[in-house]
């Protein structure tokens, strides 16, 4: 009895694993477009940056920050 339980439990296993695999390889072939972009986009990210980190010089200057003294408005 010990040796069928344990060929059973080692089929399901088996079995499982190859379910997971199956639909791992599922999800990479539906969504390729999408990682492959993704990917593209990790491997150009700078590590060494923060994104959390606020710099005044690069962040973009609202139309309110411009200076409209030297415009002419008339």
């Amino acid at each position: 009895m010990g040796q069928t339980t344990k060929a059973n439990s080692l089929k399901s296993a088996i079995v499982v694993f190859g379910a997971l695999a199956f639909g791992w390889l599922t999800l990479e072939i539906a969504f390729k477009p999408f990682l492959d972009k993704a990917r593209d986009a990790i491997d150009k990210s700078d590590p060494t940056r923060d994104p959390d980190d606020f710099d005044a010089d690069t962040a973009p200057k609202s139309p309110s920050d411009e200076d409209f003294s030297d415009r002419d408005l008339s």
